[in-house]
């Protein structure tokens, strides 16, 4: 077995992530059989109950795990799915740690952070290694060197090097910042975050640099100089328009043999034909441009509005649109905004979407864009929250159910139109909130002759969900006499997992109780995503 760390340095946030993401796949398309996992510095037990705007994107897997954006980043890469064996916490170690306490598993030795809190952290690592058949684990180890949260994982690393000499390999990744006063590429701060490792006894074997530009031999000198590396053992990672093109910059760079040949593995030719035409796909001149509006309630960080907080959603419309060959231009919408100022701060786009979302906030206004989108036949696709108030929507302007609401938000509505499903109530009642949704990959049947069968083109499919509340089914008779489509319930449970309106009525009027964004990958783009920005295109077409 062979492990490979990737730390961090100077700032978060710098895209260990993706590095992590790169190498993986580097040495996948060298013939070696990966697998990479994320260590998490916080104390929950996972992501799920983290606000979206503090930490990001809680990426869904199938296994139902609620885990951190890195983990999508991981399957888009790797085209491959990630799980629970793939994302750990602290909170998860200490956990387990006490748990075997308690039940008197360490004989009665006085319990510390090393070893035990480490053996831990050790043992996840062999557990996804084994469960995967891996030949090379990449670890991403959470935050930044010199943070007291994660040096335990340090330690880990340090021990698992100890025990396995030529087996185990350090990546650090830092950043160079280019101050604008001086002009140059200032390398101290990586230097002293590398001090920050060697004080705890690790020695990385290779600097990756992340910096606006590529690095020249200057700089690369003084990294091997004071960082105690040879100059071709730094290897530069400057700021690209996608980060998909990450993989191809490393491997310019033989970064990929150059790991295999510190691990003693064979370098094999790397094909990255794939990869390449993707690049290709994504730098192609595009001549039309599709305007999107994304209405939610997560953008919001202080002064600054924050991408990340829908990450999945912006990475699945990116795919659909390279594949297009369209351009795509995305206004974010605040959901506050438009209750207070009414629909005209959506202006006219080609299409609107209403994302994931939670509680009353801003919900109002997510109705009045699903209303907004119908009435003027905008193309509209609702995903979770967005098919549940796509539904109240309807209820109230079409069947004149005024008071109609989600029972989330109302609990005294004589219309709850949208419901706490039976199996959540047992949660709410002791406030059981962390990994107790309805979560992870659900089958569900298609009808025929519907836009849902259109879009997927087979009548069973599975998505991922994670959600508490669902379409309140006694009312499905009042629905579809209206002419709302039903055209998809699930097969273990007969619920409305998609409903649309008929073409006769609406060009595009979709919205799904799943979430097809943590599926897209860029390699293949969902389908979903692919026919909304097609219905946004004609509307285009249609106005010019």
């Amino acid at each position: 077995m062979k492990y490979i760390f990737v730390s961090g340095g100077v700032i978060s946030g710098i895209g260990k992530g993706t590095t992590n993401a790169s190498i993986a796949l580097l040495l996948k398309y060298a013939g070696y059989k990966v697998a990479p996992i994320k260590f998490e510095n916080y104390l929950n037990m996972d992501a799920g109950t983290i606000n979206p705007i503090e930490h990001g994107d809680v990426f869904l897997c199938d296994d139902g795990t609620e885990a951190d954006m890195d983990i999508g980043t991981y399957e888009k890469f790797l085209d491959e799915n990630m799980g629970k064996e793939n994302f750990v916490t602290m909170g998860q170690i200490y956990k387990t740690v006490i748990d075997k306490e308690r039940r008197f598993e360490y004989f009665g030795e006085d319990v510390e952070a090393i070893p035990h809190i480490t053996d831990e952290i050790i043992r996840r690592i062999n557990t996804l290694a084994s469960k995967k058949k891996a030949q090379i684990v990449i670890i991403e180890l959470g935050g930044t060197a010199g943070e007291y949260q994660n040096v335990l994982y340090y330690e880990a690393s340090r021990i698992l090097n100890l025990k396995n000499p030529g087996d185990v390999i350090h990546i650090h990744v830092s950043y160079v910042p280019t101050p604008k006063h001086l002009g140059e590429p200032k390398t101290k701060p990586t230097q002293l975050s590398v001090k920050a490792l060697n004080s705890m006894g690790i020695q990385p074997d290779f600097i990756i640099a992340r910096s606006e530009k590529y690095l020249d031999e200057r700089r690369k000198n003084r990294f091997a100089l004071f960082c105690n590396l040879q100059p071709e053992m730094i290897i530069s990672n400057p700021d690209l328009s996608t980060v998909y093109e990450i993989p191809l910059i490393l491997s310019q760079q033989d970064l990929e043999r150059k790991i295999l040949k510190k691990l003693g593995l064979s370098a094999k030719k790397t094909n990255l034909n794939q990869w390449g035409e993707l690049i290709k796909l994504i730098r192609k001149p595009k001549r039309k441009t599709v305007k999107i509006s994304i209405v939610g309630k997560y953008f919001g960080t202080g002064d600054y509005q924050l991408r990340d907080s829908y990450a999945a959603l912006f990475d699945a419309l990116d795919h659909a649109s390279w594949h297009l060959g369209i351009n795509l231009k995305t206004t974010w919408v605040d959901a506050q905004k438009l209750e207070k100022q009414g629909v005209k701060v959506i202006g006219k786009p080609d299409g609107i979407i209403v994302p994931i979302g939670w509680g009353e906030r801003g919900a109002e206004g997510m109705i009045k864009a699903a209303s907004y989108a119908r009435v003027e036949k905008i193309p509209y696709l609702g995903l979770c929250y967005g098919m549940q108030l796509a539904i109240v929507s309807f209820a109230r302007d079409v069947l004149g159910w005024r008071d109609a609401n989600t029972a989330e938000n109302d609990k005294k509505t004589k219309h709850p139109v949208i419901t706490l499903m039976p199996s959540q109530e047992k949660y709410m009642k002791v406030r059981a909130y962390g990994g107790t949704m309805r979560l992870g990959a659900w089958e569900a049947y298609i009808k025929t002759d519907t836009l849902a069968f259109s879009i997927y083109k087979k009548n069973r499919i599975s998505e991922r969900h994670r959600h508490r509340y669902e379409f309140n089914d006694k009312y499905s008779a009042d629905f579809e006499k209206a002419g709302l489509i039903i055209s998809g319930r699930s097969v273990k449970e007969n619920l409305a997992e998609f409903i649309e309106l008929p073409k006769s009525i609406h060009p595009f009027y979709f919205a799904t109780q799943g979430h097809p964004e943590y599926k897209s990958r860029p390699l293949k783009p969902h389908p979903v995503f692919l026919s909304f920005l097609k219905a946004a295109l004609n509307l285009k077409k249609i106005r010019s």
